[in-house]
């Protein structure tokens, strides 16, 4: 079953992909690599002589928007930034559960089948709960992780989402992308954080694909305890999927190498401050 909701549709998300991959205004490269979940598309960029990171996207997203609110990145490291299985881009459109830990066995071989036996990895909202389920099932292939706005630490429960639902669904009806805005508002909390990449990333996600909820469980402690190298994980304080409150400090209790950082007065959708941008790099680099 495709992820698309039809061809068209396909074909116009394929085409926001490269605008936006092409606004990045650096050299890229096409790479796919086999596994046996499917084929895997990335994105490699960034600096060459930087340290190697693989980066996931968030979900029903692409790795294009994904780097572009990444851009910081690009200057200190070595990207490979892949499309998740089942997700919008350019991977084989075969899904996977989020509810066991097949994501971190594909995040795996993917590792494998770049040429790494160990990198070092950032991982944001869905992307962090790959990278989550990744540290449990092949805690020897990360160096180091960067978990940004994460599920699979302590998901809030579904409800606390379902307010969303109410304008998405006048949307179907209407058309009227106002109403995108406002659906979007409960994951950013801030107007100021929608910017136009972000609307037509939420736009094309809403009209051309077979949206996923569910999100990556929470992982077990017991397997997340074999990890042993060093964590930063990120956590918004007004997050409605993943909040701080939930995050951290099961973060710091089932990850034994583990710093946390609250983004105060943030959403799910947000804008890392710089100074949270240069810890990222100081933390990744050193």
């Amino acid at each position: 079953m495709g992820i698309f909701k039809s061809e068209k549709g396909k074909q116009s998300s394929l085409k926001l992909y490269d605008e936006q991959i092409n606004k990045l205004g650096m050299p890229y490269y096409d790479i796919y690599v086999n596994t046996t979940f499917g084929k895997t598309h990335l994105i490699e960029t960034g600096n060459k002589n930087g340290k190697p990171l693989l980066v996931f996207h968030g979900g029903n997203s692409t790795t294009s928007y994904n780097l572009l609110a990444c851009r910081f990145l690009l200057n200190d490291f070595h990207i490979y930034a892949v499309d998740t299985i089942g997700h919008p881009g350019k991977s084989d459109e075969i899904s996977l559960s989020a509810k066991n830990y097949d994501y971190g066995k594909w995040a795996s071989e993917v590792i494998t089948q770049i040429g790494y036996d160990k990198i070092n990895c950032f991982g944001a909202s869905f992307g962090g709960g790959i990278l989550a389920k990744l540290m449990c099932v092949a805690p020897q292939k990360v160096e180091k992780a960067v978990l940004v706005v994460p599920s699979g630490i302590n998901n809030a429960f579904p409800i606390s989402s379902a307010k969303m639902m109410i304008p998405l669904i006048k949307y179907f009806v209407t058309k009227d992308e106002k109403y995108i805005k406002q659906t979007a508002l409960f994951m950013s909390i801030r107007e100021d954080v929608l910017d136009s990449d972000t609307m037509d990333t939420i736009k094309d996600s809403f009209d051309n694909v077979k949206t996923k909820v569910g999100m990556p469980t929470n992982v077990d402690e017991k397997l997340m305890q074999k990890f042993k190298s060093p964590a930063l994980v990120i956590a918004s304080e007004k997050d409605c999927l993943f909040p701080a409150r939930k995050v951290l400090p099961r973060a710091k209790q089932i990850i034994p190498n583990c710093q946390v950082r609250e983004l105060k007065n943030s959403g799910h959708i947000h804008v890392l401050p710089q100074y949270e941008k240069d810890l990222v790099v100081d933390f990744l680099n050193s």
